[in-house]
């Protein structure tokens, strides 16, 4: 059994915290979303992103989860404050534990499209975003990657 793991080789039932990162690809007054292929949470709007692997740092794992999910590069620019998601079972036992560190990015060009992680992808305003059903946090991670990508403009 790998550490952190259920015997089935699932991420059910985790002994520990699974990390992951992912980006908030920002173009213009947009960002871009993802709906999730697999559970937990599956057909929630989310960032893409994934898992860290070994070795990796948490902006190249960023970048590596955009250009799988949705064929897409980016500049990142900083990385956001974590979001903690911890999905419990009717017994309070934790079922799901990521900790995913966000990333603000900017858009290098070209046009995303769903990769097997996704259900669909989406160029989205943030009045646009506050009527999806999202992951947990996701707002307050867009206000920060937005005015990350603000801060960085007005520096330049």
């Amino acid at each position: 059994m790998t550490e952190g793991t259920a015997d089935d080789g699932s991420r059910l039932f985790p002994t520990r915290p699974y990390v992951g990162a992912s980006i908030a690809v920002i173009r213009g007054a947009r960002v871009l979303l993802a709906a999730r292929a697999n559970e937990p949470m599956r057909g929630v709007w989310t960032l893409p992103g994934g898992l860290v692997e070994a070795g990796e740092s948490l902006a190249a794992a960023a970048l590596r989860e955009l250009s799988e999910e949705v064929g897409l590069a980016a500049e990142v620019i900083g990385v956001l404050s974590p979001t903690e998601i911890i999905v419990r079972d009717e017994a309070g036992r934790a079922r799901h534990h990521y900790v995913v560190h966000p990333h603000a990015a900017l858009w290098c060009g070209g046009e995303p499209a769903a990769g097997p992680e996704a259900l669909g992808v989406r160029w989205a305003t943030l009045d646009e975003v506050a009527g999806l059903t999202t992951t947990p946090g996701l707002i307050e991670t867009l206000h920060e990657a937005f005015a990350r990508v603000r801060g960085k403009e007005a520096s330049a």
